[in-house]
């Protein structure tokens, strides 16, 4: 089983860390599974699921602020 500390789960889901936590407190983000007194990580399967069954977000264009 892979696990991912915080900074890759940043980097896996374009997330900052806040807004992992918030969404962890709100129920809609996995859990972290704890490694040991004071290290916790995510499962790949937890942050694949996640990631499959979110809903899409924005149009998936750019805005015309973004395209100049």
């Amino acid at each position: 089983m892979r696990f991912f500390r915080i900074n890759d789960v940043v980097k896996f889901t374009g997330l900052s860390k806040p807004s992992i936590y918030r969404l962890m407190r709100e129920g809609t983000f996995p859990r972290p599974v704890r490694l040991g007194e004071r290290a916790v990580a995510w499962t790949i399967n937890d942050l694949e699921q996640w990631a499959q069954n979110r809903p899409p977000t924005g149009s998936g264009t750019k805005t015309d602020r973004w395209s100049k």
